[in-house]
C-alpha cells in the first residue's frame, strides 16, 4: 500500500474532468453543475476561441453543419450548438474556492480566458491554464503573470528527465506539472515538490488509483467519476472537498 506522503496543498484539488463526464454530457453546464453538486472542488474543461472572440468550451472544437466541418475559429458564437457553453457561463456556476482547470486547445483563447475571469471577479489564483507544448506553457507564463500555468505532459516525453523538467518549471514560474496518473510514484511526487512545483495526475478513474494518488501526495487529481473521487477524498483527507 502506498505510504502517505505530504501534499504541497493543505487541500488537494478534486478536478471533475470535463465536468461530471461519467454522469452527464461532457463540457456542458449540466455537467459542471452536477460535478459541483457531487462535491468536486474543481472542474476541468477545454477551451477554444470563436471567430468573434468568445472563449467556448468543447473537447474537439469542431462545428458540424450537415456534411461540413469547421473549426470553431471559423464560426461565430451564435452559430454553435446550444449545448456548448462559453467560459463566462461556466465561471458563473463556480462559488468561492472552486478551482477551474482549462486545457487551452486554442492558445489564442488564453487572453480571453483571463479577461473573462477578471470580468466576473473569479480569483486568478484558482484559474489553471494547461498546455501540452512546453514552449506554449512558457509563453503563457510570460504573458499572464497572475494565473496558474500548468505543463501537461507524459513522463516518456521528458527528454531531459523529470528532475531537469522540474527545475526548468520552477525557474520559469510554472505552477504545476500534470501527468497521467500511471506516470506518478511517491518518489517522483517528492522530487517535483522539492522544486515547489505542484504535482497533478489525470485519468484517475477507480477508487484504488484515486487512493494511491492522494496517498502519494498529489496536489490535484482529475477524474470522470466525481462520486468515486469525492468518496475517496472524504476517506483519505477526512472531509468532503471544501469549496
Amino acid at each position: 500500500m502506498q505510504q502517505r506522503l505530504p501534499s504541497l496543498r493543505d487541500v488537494p484539488i478534486a478536478f471533475a474532468h470535463r465536468g461530471a463526464k461519467a454522469h452527464a454530457p461532457e463540457n456542458t453546464l449540466e455537467a459542471f453543475q452536477l460535478a459541483l453538486k457531487l462535491g468536486a472542488n474543481g472542474v476541468e474543461t477545454d477551451a477554444w476561441l470563436t471567430s468573434d472572440g468568445v472563449a467556448v468550451l468543447d473537447h474537439d472544437g469542431v462545428h458540424r453543419s450537415g456534411l461540413r466541418k469547421k473549426n470553431f475559429s471559423q464560426v461565430k458564437r451564435i452559430d454553435l450548438e446550444p449545448h456548448i457553453p462559453d467560459f463566462v457561463q461556466c465561471l458563473a456556476l463556480c462559488s468561492e474556492g472552486v478551482h477551474v482547470s482549462v486545457d487551452v486547445k486554442d492558445v489564442s483563447a488564453a487572453e480571453t480566458l483571463v479577461e473573462d475571469a477578471v470580468s466576473v471577479g473569479f480569483p486568478l489564483q484558482n484559474l489553471w491554464l494547461c498546455h501540452f507544448d512546453l514552449s506554449q506553457v512558457l509563453a503563457m507564463r510570460k504573458i499572464h503573470s497572475d494565473v496558474r500555468i500548468v505543463d501537461s505532459t507524459r513522463l516518456n516525453k521528458m527528454k531531459d528527465g523529470p528532475e531537469m523538467r522540474s527545475a526548468l518549471l520552477a525557474e520559469n514560474g510554472i505552477d504545476a506539472l500534470n501527468m497521467h496518473i500511471s506516470d506518478w510514484s511517491g518518489g517522483l511526487v517528492t522530487l517535483v515538490h522539492r522544486f515547489n512545483v505542484f504535482a497533478f495526475g489525470w485519468d484517475a478513474q477507480f477508487a484504488p488509483v484515486l487512493t494511491s494518488a492522494l496517498r502519494m501526495g498529489l496536489d490535484g487529481v482529475y477524474s470522470d467519476y466525481v462520486d468515486r473521487m469525492v468518496d475517496v477524498y472524504t476517506s483519505e483527507i477526512g472531509c468532503v472537498p471544501p469549496t
